[in-house]
């Protein structure tokens, strides 16, 4: 009973501490971003201000709330996917291609928020679709970073057949499978999308993260200039480098946090250890509640190498 309690009281204070992180963490994440753009944010509202009431200086015959009424009627025909060219009107995000990289991202929850149904059997459909998508989605994004995962398993195991190796073949095929992704889904698109949307690198790789990890912000999204033509087949092998993309980064993000939990697990583990040894010493425990506090500690260590030596799967989306 008084172990048990003492583990309770243990997880409340990581618990504690783990929320202390998270909130100092996103408090630190705020100041930074609050110091680097509030001052360009500042400078763009005063430019704005600036050019409306040069523009209406210069048009006397202009008349403040007709330019409101105008400005009002180009923000929301721009949020529905339309924008002035001249004289003419251009349409295209609800063609087919542009309804379906619209669907993508409904389902992979990237949700740009550069574009959204406005009639209201639209939204309607758009929940339901998305309802059943997002599910499906996510199966399938488990089965592709299950094969991926094999497939490393598979090149290890040759590696280790052919060469006799055994950790240097499961080390050597982890790196590669990072690097390889790093090149396909972080590195190499940038220079894609700066051909065909004139964006630079750092873009490029801005935008392949925040899609990838699916926070989508919305300021940058591909295919919506205008002023450019996009070939048919764009956006379609961007929606499978999508698919691909996300199920690689949440493999590498699961990585990661199994690092955090082994690292946690580790640092208890350590705790407890001197916790028996500072008991054994005061005569308050004997040797064999020491032993089984040891083999605890160590059936959690073979319990944390299992998955990393086995190379075990669990689902990636998990870590989204």
């Amino acid at each position: 009973m008084v172990a048990a309690r003492q583990r309770r009281r243990r997880r409340r204070w990581g618990v504690l501490m783990l929320l202390a992180a998270y909130v100092g963490y996103l408090g630190l994440g705020a100041a930074v971003l609050q110091a680097l753009e509030r001052p360009a944010e500042v400078q763009a509202a005063q430019d704005l201000l600036r050019e409306h009431w040069e523009l209406l200086a210069n048009n006397t015959c202009l008349q403040e709330p007709a330019l409101q009424r105008l400005i009002e009627g180009i923000i929301q025909a721009y949020k529905s996917g339309i924008t002035l060219q001249g004289n003419t009107t251009s349409l295209g995000r609800w063609d087919y291609s542009g309804s379906f990289f619209f669907s993508i991202s409904a389902i992979t929850t990237i949700g740009y928020g550069n574009l959204s149904p406005s009639t209201a059997v639209g939204r309607i459909f758009c929940i339901v679709f998305a309802l059943f998508g997002i599910p499906l989605n996510l199966v399938l994004l488990n089965e592709i970073g299950h094969l991926m995962l094999l497939g490393v398993q598979h090149c290890a195991r040759r590696l280790e057949d052919v060469f006799h190796w055994q950790n240097k073949a499961s080390f050597l095929m982890k790196t590669s499978a990072l690097v390889t992704g790093l090149l396909l889904f972080l590195l190499l698109p940038p220079l894609l999308f700066t051909d065909k949307e004139g964006w630079s690198y750092e873009e490029g790789f801005y935008y392949s993260f925040i899609t990838l990890s699916t926070i989508g912000f919305g300021d940058y999204v591909i295919g919506m200039n205008p002023d450019r033509i996009y070939p048919s087949w764009y956006k379609n092998v961007i929606s499978l480098w999508i698919l691909f993309g996300m199920a690689w980064l949440a493999l590498v993000i699961k990585f990661c946090i199994n690092i955090l939990e082994c690292s946690s697990d580790f640092c208890q583990c350590n705790k407890k250890n001197m916790e028996m040894a500072e008991d054994l010493m005061d005569g308050n425990k004997n040797s064999m509640t020491g032993l089984q506090n040891a083999e605890i500690c160590s059936d959690k260590d073979t319990k944390m190498k299992g998955p990393v030596e086995s190379h075990s799967y669990r689902a990636p989306m998990e870590a989204l």
